[in-house]
């Protein structure tokens, strides 16, 4: 792959959840573990020159809670984040049918979502040209925080499947 039309995907699970008596799924919170370590995941971004020139996030609490931490983190460098409802409950269909929405002016793309869309999305995506420790990683457990980062040369509308190479997966948690 060239480094001129790169386009760069991450895929990020929300922070540690709470699950408190009575409260809809949509609206559960992240628990004292998630609040403490979402900011790791945009710390990680900085630190390895993945910032985002576009993020989306799920509307719902515990992602637009990552999503808070992890704008923090990224600070001015960081790009205003867009709330999509589409994205809670999205199947990977879904979810890839709203990435390809993205503008092709966007080189980096951060995805603040949930299971199993994101952990299916970076299987369906993934290329032979992956590397296969990351994507052997993701397909067996996408735990809190994790994040995989894609890389393709296809304009953002045309990403369907096989069509960008996984080049990492970590849980970026201090």
């Amino acid at each position: 792959m060239s480094q001129h039309h790169l386009k760069r995907l991450m895929l990020l699970r929300h922070a540690k959840s709470d699950f408190p008596f009575g409260i809809e799924d949509h609206d559960r919170p992240l628990a004292s573990r998630g609040n403490r370590e979402a900011p790791f995941a945009g710390a990680w971004m900085v630190e390895n020159g993945w910032v985002p020139d576009s993020l989306m996030c799920s509307d719902a609490l515990r992602a637009r809670s990552t999503c808070a931490w992890v704008s923090s983190e990224l600070g001015e460098k960081g790009p205003t984040p867009y709330l999509d409802s589409r994205i809670y409950g999205a199947s990977a269909t879904q979810l890839v049918s709203v990435i390809n929405e993205t503008p092709d002016t966007v080189g980096t793309l951060l995805v603040i979502g949930h299971l199993p869309a994101v952990q299916e999305v970076a299987m369906a995506l993934a290329s032979v040209e992956s590397e296969e420790e990351p994507v052997m990683e993701l397909a067996t457990r996408y735990p809190t925080l994790g994040l995989t980062l894609l890389e393709t040369e296809k304009p953002w509308a045309e990403l369907d499947g096989r069509d960008a190479r996984v080049s990492g997966f970590v849980v970026p948690r201090g």
